[in-house]
């Protein structure tokens, strides 16, 4: 199944603080993903998800002490998977890991992950992809047990299981994903990765040394309980998918759930931020 999704521009003077706030509130409607410019940001929601209404829900568009433009554009579905190949370029984080398409050629790295991106999030292109790689990549997981949340393409469970992880788990609601998820892991050669289609709920009854969440600000905060639940003692979850803004939400939340910061990256104003579980 594709999708045809909106593409809204927004000119914001300043761009900062100002984009930060926008996006802060954007990503509390069906915002998808979000991409930074030089003049404020690009955002993406599905059409059949969206009204013109919404937008009055955004109480920055109100406020004097700034000047915010905005356009919109549709992009088909079946142009979508061009718009991908025209702008996927091969993302490399330190040196370690090369994240390409098939059409691109091969280099000797550590890890190389072949995605065919198609309708999904999750090549590495966002900030929050990467850094949940880069976290990723400092990580022991051999003999691990991982859980994928939100997978998108499966590209942060693949890492994970040519990291030496003895079980992996790949979770995703949306169909589109699930599919794009089956063939990535069978691209590169880890079919013991187990591909599952859903929500929270379809977590198996079983706990993970380590649980990888990059989703939106919302469905974290709903989820982080549900997330602990499912954590061996000691063990870890790392989330990625909001902003600083709403680094402290999280954290509450986190810290409600039994769950204790352990250390944060950034890129641009993306955070990931890696908490452990405390001891029962």
């Amino acid at each position: 199944m594709s999708y045809a999704y909106l593409e809204y521009h927004f000119e914001i003077v300043p761009r900062d603080p100002g984009s930060e706030i926008l996006l802060a509130e954007l990503a509390e409607l069906p915002f998808e993903s979000f991409e930074e410019t030089e003049n404020g940001l690009k955002a993406y929601v599905r059409r059949s998800e969206w009204e013109e209404e919404l937008l009055g829900h955004i109480s920055l568009l109100d406020n004097p002490a700034f000047k915010i433009n905005y356009h919109f554009r549709e992009i088909p579905a079946e142009n979508w998977n061009k718009k991908w190949e025209t702008h996927f370029d091969p993302i490399e984080i330190d040196t370690r890991c090369r994240v390409r398409a098939p059409f691109h050629a091969k280099e000797e790295v550590s890890f190389d992950i072949v995605i065919e991106p198609k309708m999904s999030f999750g090549t590495g292109h966002h900030e929050t992809t990467y850094l949940m790689l880069k976290f990723i990549l400092d990580m022991d997981l051999q003999g691990k047990s991982v859980l994928d949340m939100g997978c998108g393409t499966a590209v942060l469970a693949i890492l994970s299981a040519m990291k030496g992880a003895r079980s992996v788990d790949a979770i995703d609601i949306d169909h589109w994903s699930y599919v794009n998820s089956l063939e990535n892991v069978k691209r590169n050669n880890q079919e013991q990765i187990r591909v599952l289609e859903g929500d929270v709920k379809a977590i198996p009854e079983m706990k993970y040394d380590l649980i990888l969440a990059n989703i939106n600000r919302n469905i974290l905060l709903s989820d982080i309980s549900a997330y602990s639940e499912h954590l061996e003692e000691k063990g870890q979850l790392l989330l990625s998918g909001f902003y600083k803004a709403d680094s402290e939400m999280i954290n509450r939340k986190c810290l409600e759930a039994g769950l204790r910061l352990k250390t944060q990256l950034k890129k641009n104003s993306w955070m990931a931020v890696l908490y452990h579980k405390d001891r029962l």
